[in-house]
């Protein structure tokens, strides 16, 4: 079977492989839609901080089921929803309930092969049946569950007025869980086509992009800040700006990942007895909130969805989207194998 292997940073390749062997609880799946990340490119511009290479990316995936053990809940043939964080069960954080920031936490396409690949073995419990779901749809429910899992961390209500900076996928799935939590949702993003985007498909305000956007955000709120403000820039200098966007009493929630340390202004924190979080992954709960929300048509899949390729001529897309971004949200890798 062929795969696409990052061997190093800026190096591509299109591969054999050996087509998979299912241990314990393990299921053979044929890998339908993969969805390009962040995430993805981070490792193709050697940017992720977790990452050793060789690596096949890919964590955003829809599966179709092509084998699963004798007294399996799943049957051959279901297109299924894959959960990409392999936690161990038994962590600190496993038994508080967040398998989500595992100790030993292995993400597909991160710490272990992905999903650029013909085939797959994968633990049950790590796969969701979505009834009425298409691939296209499934493949979308890993990035959305990042912005659902953060909108909980973060306990967004009616009540509160938002603001997500940076409108890539992560943002625009942040945003669009808030607005159906029922908060005010504004976005901020340097890139104008971008917030423009995230104001057309989600029917939310933006911040202008030109100026300070300090001073933007003080007259959009009247000089309070916002209740909660969520950072999916993945740049340290937005992600330090945005302590001041923050009211007196409010939430920050990092979601983006960087290599680098974040700093802060104590006598402002503690003046506003700030709350910071950080939001990882997601979890069962999250996936099923997407799934659902999908399924309800709370999701603009279409609008989302802006690109696509094959696992053949992904090896040459995946550089150019990662550096041409223009008209880009979301990009599927379509296997037919």
């Amino acid at each position: 079977m062929r795969a696409v292997v990052c061997w190093k940073p800026g190096e591509l390749a299109l591969e054999e492989r050996p087509a998979p062997k299912p241990g314990e609880a393990e299921v053979l799946v044929r890998v339908r839609r993969v969805g390009i990340c962040g995430t993805d490119y981070h490792i193709f511009e050697g940017k992720h901080p977790f990452l050793e290479y060789p690596r096949i990316m890919g964590h955003e995936l829809a599966v179709e089921v092509i084998e699963a053990p004798a007294g399996s809940r799943l049957s051959a043939g279901e297109v299924c929803v894959v959960n990409p964080y392999l936690s161990c069960g038994h962590c600190i954080a496993c038994r508080a309930g967040k398998p989500n920031c595992c100790v030993g936490i292995s993400v597909l396409g991160v710490h272990r092969d992905g999903g650029m690949v013909g085939q797959m073995s994968l633990p049950e419990k790590n796969l969701f049946v979505a009834p009425g779901l298409t691939a296209d749809e499934c493949a979308t429910v890993e990035f959305l569950a990042i912005g659902a899992h953060a909108v909980r961390r973060g306990a967004v209500t009616g009540r509160d007025r938002i603001l997500v900076v940076g409108a890539g996928p992560i943002g625009l799935g942040v945003a669009l869980f808030a607005r159906l939590s029922g908060a005010a949702v504004a976005v901020f993003d340097k890139d104008v086509e971008r917030a423009n985007s995230a104001r057309s498909i989600l029917a939310v305000d933006t911040i202008a992009a030109d100026g300070d956007p300090g001073e933007a955000v003080s007259a959009f709120t009247g000089s309070e800040g916002f209740d909660i403000v969520f950072d999916a820039t993945g740049n340290r200098l937005a992600m330090e700006k945005g302590f001041d966007y923050v009211a007196h009493g409010g939430r920050y929630v990092l979601v983006s990942v960087i290599k680098d340390r974040v700093t802060f202004a104590d006598p402002d924190f503690h003046r506003k007895e700030m709350t910071l979080m950080g939001s990882r992954n997601a979890t069962s709960e999250d996936f099923e909130r997407v799934i659902g929300a999908i399924r309800g048509g709370d999701v603009p899949i279409e609008d989302l969805i802006t690109h696509r390729t094959g696992l053949a001529d992904a090896v040459g897309n995946i550089p150019l989207w990662a550096t041409e971004k223009t008209g880009l949200i979301k990009a599927l890798i379509e296997i037919d194998e």
